[in-house]
């Protein structure tokens, strides 16, 4: 009866619909093998080299910029349903052609795809909780939703690093699967969230709501801010498992570190999320930040598994932090008929981050060598952080204001 309790009080307010998103979330994470071995796999499997492999990396990065813009302006016009299950469905296609292409000519364009369905989907999701959930409760509803994308990613490194000693090929299929899984739980059981007024109103051009965010200064520097941030956690992906081959550590040692992200958000995650209404959001993104500089500092000492064990625990405090509030600040600044579009800028950054992270990440490491690269990851996180400290004056003001009309 206690545990019962407890689970109530955990699930109070939330609707329906977001725990069926919560569930296929889970799912579709439970199987997300490719992108953190993405590197090793072109490097290993198809002899790449370091720059090339993360030049490819990268072309994930401009379809996940376009994903952003794309899918939070059809998620306005069109709904959130019909987004969800364009990304759902159609990722699992490319995903298994990925895995069977040989050539750089027919890789290059498949991960650019890859990119662009695999984060088409993330707009219309937050902007499903800010339709549903209110505004005292998002920091929670975003922090379980994150929770559960972490819940699968503590176990799926470890298990993509056992599936790629028996062939990579498999890491392919097992994510197509999960992820075709989410597209069903949508299909048969989500329904349409976007405002009724919203749909019955005439919407203006798309050029006209995007020269609108034009008058909307906070949110575009909180994106640039959120470019800085994804930077530097990409390199997570793609440069750390390289530094780590480079110490005599193979996959499944980076499988092993990498792991300890998940299982932290999965011991913090909760209790985090429930704590996350009571703090003043820009001065957490400064510390979130700062968190994820130092983590990533540490990595120029690192030269054993437990020592990148280590600064992965410490970044991965600064990752908590930043995805329960970052959301939330998003979903209080934008209007109703725009949440879809806000959501997609702030995720466009993000998607710009995944270029720019893996370029100049790989570029710097093969360059300069992983202590130039790790120093410059701490000293963008303190960038973050003061650039956090600098908006939170203003974004008081504005968010105690209010959202505008449209």
């Amino acid at each position: 009866m206690h545990l019962r309790h407890r689970l109530t009080q955990l699930g109070g307010g939330l609707p329906r619909t977001f725990w069926l998103l919560w569930i296929g979330t889970f799912i579709n994470r439970l199987g997300g093998f490719v992108v953190p071995f993405l590197t090793l796999y072109l490097t290993g499997q198809r002899g790449m080299s370091v720059s090339q492999a993360a030049l490819m990396v990268s072309l994930f990065g401009v379809g996940s910029f376009g994903a952003g813009l794309l899918g939070g302006e059809l998620a306005d016009r069109l709904g959130r349903r019909p987004v969800l299950l364009l990304s759902f469905l159609l990722s699992p296609v490319n995903l298994i052609l990925l895995g069977l292409a040989r050539s750089a000519a027919l890789i290059a364009p498949l991960i650019l795809v890859q990119g662009l369905l695999t984060n088409l989907y993330r707009p219309a999701v937050n902007a499903v909780v800010a339709d549903l959930v209110p505004q005292e409760d998002r920091p929670r509803a975003y922090g379980y939703i994150y929770w559960s994308i972490n819940l699968g990613f503590a176990v799926a490194p470890a298990l993509a690093g056992w599936l790629a000693h028996l062939d990579y090929l498999l890491l392919f299929v097992g994510d197509a699967m999960t992820t075709f899984v989410f597209g069903l739980i949508v299909l048969w059981w989500v329904a349409e969230t976007r405002p009724p007024a919203q749909s019955s109103a005439a919407t203006p051009t798309a050029r006209a709501r995007v020269a609108g965010l034009l008058a909307e200064p906070l949110l575009l520097a909180f994106s640039a801010i959120g470019v800085l941030f994804g930077t530097v956690y990409m390199q997570g992906n793609v440069t750390l498992p390289l530094a780590m081959r480079s110490d005599g550590l193979g996959p499944a040692q980076y499988g092993l570190a990498i792991s300890v992200n998940g299982i932290l958000i999965v011991l913090l995650g909760l209790p985090a999320s429930n704590l996350a209404a009571k703090w003043p959001r820009f001065g957490a993104m400064a510390g979130a930040g700062a968190l994820l500089g130092v983590g990533y500092g540490l990595n120029a000492l690192a030269d054993n598994l437990p020592l990148y064990a280590i600064s992965v625990g410490v970044w991965t405090l600064g990752e908590i932090v930043g995805a329960l509030v970052a959301p939330a600040i998003v979903a209080d600044l934008s209007p109703p008929d725009k949440r879809g579009l806000y959501q997609g800028v702030y995720s466009a950054a993000w998607g710009l981050s995944s270029f720019v992270g893996p370029a100049s990440g790989g570029w710097v490491l093969e360059t300069f060598g992983p202590i130039t690269l790790w120093l410059g990851c701490l000293a963008i996180g303190l960038m973050v952080a003061g650039g956090s400290l600098f908006l939170a004056r203003p974004a008081a003001a504005r968010l105690q204001a209010g959202p505008p009309s449209g």
